[in-house]
């Protein structure tokens, strides 16, 4: 039976050794630590994953890792998004066969194309596979916006096009994705400082890069508003809220590598040219990690 695409699902950071070759045996630590704090599912090779920085063949051999060592405890969603239509079917296609249950597809990113050329690119990479298709809209960091009217387009002519993790911060956005598409479609909330509000509008989960270091605080918000403790899930989300901010002191995606560095995970350095937190920005960061008792 196929896994319900649902909860609290981590971007998960892809670890380095000081060389800047992958940590194959901190990558399995990582994602047993995730599984053991409650998560629902695991995102490898997303923004958080560092996808700008990995080749084809890093991206193919993360994705191996992560299903093999999480061997079916909770559901993987390999990032298969990229530049081209030919490399995303590519890595689809792989991701199909390693055994994905299924997987995420940010729009390409550098340039910029046309709604149409957008709804074409969905609707070759879903007819690819047969396992569900998730787009990604991440305009912030890709330049290019995923609008409701295509992403209900694309759900209507594909299938297995099934949802949408919505990293855009604007609540509107994400509203039009849940009331456009069909009641079946699954909305997540990308926002960290959003997944109470859009759970609270129909979002069936969040991918939280946070989760990376604090899982049992963000799988605390999915389970209070599940339970329907609707104060518990708004406590526990303004908890969280500070580590989400502390994201800019640094340059993406380092502020999380860091935090987990700090609390003994071994995500490792970022590829250069970025660079861990130095100074009062790191004082900042450990001050947070230590309001949180994470440290």
């Amino acid at each position: 039976m196929a896994k319900e695409i649902k909860g609290v699902v981590v971007p998960v950071v892809t670890p380095f050794h000081q060389d800047e070759t992958i940590n194959e045996p901190a990558l399995r630590q990582i994602v047993n630590y995730l599984i053991e704090n409650g998560v629902h599912g695991l995102f490898p090779s997303g923004s958080q994953g560092e996808l700008f920085a990995l080749t084809t063949d890093e991206k193919k051999r993360v994705m191996d890792i992560v299903l093999e060592e999480s061997n079916g405890r909770v559901f993987v969603m390999p990032s298969t998004g990229a530049i081209t239509t030919r490399e995303s079917i590519e890595l689809s296609r792989y991701a199909e066969r390693a055994g994905a249950d299924a997987i995420s597809v940010i729009t390409p990113y550098f340039i910029k194309p046309s709604d149409e050329e957008l709804r074409e690119h969905y609707l070759r990479i879903a007819e690819s596979v047969s396992i569900p298709v998730l787009a990604y809209n991440n305009p912030g960091r890709t330049g290019v916006h995923l609008s409701p009217a295509v992403v209900a387009a694309i759900a209507e002519e594909a299938e297995n096009f099934i949802g949408i993790k919505d990293s855009s911060g604007d609540l509107t956005n994400t509203l039009s994705y849940i009331s456009s598409c069909p009641p079946s479609f699954r909305t997540f909330m990308g926002r960290d400082t959003l997944i109470y509000a859009g759970l609270c509008y129909g979002c069936v989960g969040t991918v939280a890069a946070s989760a990376n270091v604090v899982p049992e605080l963000v799988v605390g918000i999915y389970e209070a508003f599940m339970a329907g403790d609707h104060a518990l899930a708004l406590e526990r989300q303004k908890k969280l809220a500070p580590l989400r901010h502390a994201f800019t002191l640094g340059s993406f995606p380092v502020v999380v590598k860091d935090a987990m560095e700090l609390i003994g995970l071994p995500a490792g350095p970022c590829r250069t040219p970025i660079k861990s937190l130095t100074g009062e920005k790191r004082q900042k960061l450990i001050a947070i990690l230590k309001d949180l008792g994470k440290l």
